[in-house]
């Protein structure tokens, strides 16, 4: 492997690995902390009846979708995100881009939903409002951000996960790396030598077995 690119793959490790987590008055948070308290609050809002709502812009729209399918289909845990086009374009023409997000949390938001908001710069107007809404919901908030460590979105969630670069592709990769990594070790990755998917009746999950 050239050395440029291995240089690539070494830094994007580190992006992943080094993610910051810290609470909702910026105490410090383990990574194996914050992907407990997502995954904990998950399925609280699940067994309760309620969902978990994604949302983002561009290349975090791109995860948000991912994420809900995935969560939904292979977690077995009731999501959604908010990036239907007809939505997004309707909203945005009556109402101002900075709001499709809002108002269908308006819409749609429940107490005890559970809401991942994704932005890569943590400054989106529309990311920003919907939160606002989301609290005035009594929804709990984890985030998802990048750029700059002071970043407005980064203190807004219950739990928030920050990736220390300024790379669109690493904070994008690393976003969507840390959510996959919730919901894999939440069904079961890794707790035995080798791993293999089955089924399970409102999803799937990883079976492990030994090799011995």
């Amino acid at each position: 492997m050239q050395p440029r690119v291995q240089r690539y793959f070494e830094t994007l490790s580190d992006a992943i690995a080094q993610a910051e987590v810290t609470d909702r008055v910026a105490g410090v948070l383990s990574l194996d902390l914050g992907f407990e308290w997502v995954r904990k609050a998950a399925h609280r809002a699940h067994d309760a009846g309620n969902k978990l709502m994604f949302i983002g812009n561009g290349g975090s729209a791109g995860i948000s979708s991912h994420l809900a399918i995935d969560f939904s289909k292979n977690g077995g845990l009731r999501s959604q995100a908010f990036n239907d086009p007809s939505a997004l374009t309707c909203l945005g023409n009556d109402l101002g881009y900075e709001n499709v997000f809002s108002k269908q949390l308006e819409l749609h938001a429940r107490p005890g939903d559970l809401l991942f908001a994704i932005s890569s710069s943590g400054r989106s107007p529309n990311v920003l409002a919907a939160v606002k809404v989301a609290r005035s919901r009594d929804c709990q908030v984890v985030t998802f951000s990048g750029f700059t460590p002071d970043n407005d979105l980064r203190h807004t969630g219950d739990v928030n996960f920050y990736v220390n670069s300024k790379e669109y592709g690493f904070v994008e990769v690393a976003h969507l790396a840390l959510c996959h990594a919730i919901l894999d070790l939440d069904m079961g990755w890794g707790v035995g030598t080798s791993t293999s998917w089955t089924s399970r009746p409102y999803g799937r999950r990883w079976r492990t077995t030994s090799s011995a």
